[in-house]
């Protein structure tokens, strides 16, 4: 499957809650193919939620295992009409996003999270995440309800930062 192009802010599809998945297609099917190739063409990318490559649908692919800060990973992860059903604890940390290339932020999240979400085959998912995991779900499920790292930071003087270029 072909890598997808990835919406930048401020293309208005990035703030707009997603709508849910009534059934599996193969258009669906192809849509998320095209995610997970989009995932990982993106060096150090852990997740891509669908309004990222122009879909209002609420999926979202992630894979916290290929990080270095991941402690526990349930691996590659394809996650559709997903859920935050509990949290508990804080974990504050630097956050960047595809969407907003130039700039990462510091973003408090909850350390510890349960989330509900159905697989590409339908299957119900419920899975306790923790750790940066935990912070990636939380991150794709923000895209999927039309909010960015940006709308989490607590000042934006102080909180959001240059993303520095390497050659």
């Amino acid at each position: 499957m072909s890598v997808l192009p990835i919406v930048r802010l401020p293309d208005p599809i990035l703030k707009k809650p997603t709508l849910p998945v009534q059934r599996m297609s193969p258009e669906v099917s192809r849509l998320i193919d095209g995610m997970l190739a989009t995932m990982r063409h993106h060096p150090r990318c852990v997740g891509v939620a669908a309004p990222q490559v122009g879909s209002p649908l609420r999926i979202a692919v992630m894979d916290a295992s290929v990080h270095p800060k991941t402690t526990t990973s349930h691996g590659p992860l394809v996650l559709v009409n997903p859920r935050i059903v509990a949290s508990e604890g804080i974990l504050a940390g630097r956050e960047g996003c595809l969407s907003v290339p130039d700039f990462t932020g510091n973003v408090r999240r909850a350390g510890r999270i349960h989330l509900v979400a159905h697989n590409r085959a339908g299957e119900e998912l419920r899975i306790w995440m923790e750790g940066f995991e935990a912070v990636v779900a939380q991150h794709e499920v923000d895209h999927l309800d039309g909010k960015l790292f940006l709308d989490r930071v607590a000042n934006t003087a102080t909180d959001v930062f240059k993303r520095k270029t390497y050659l």
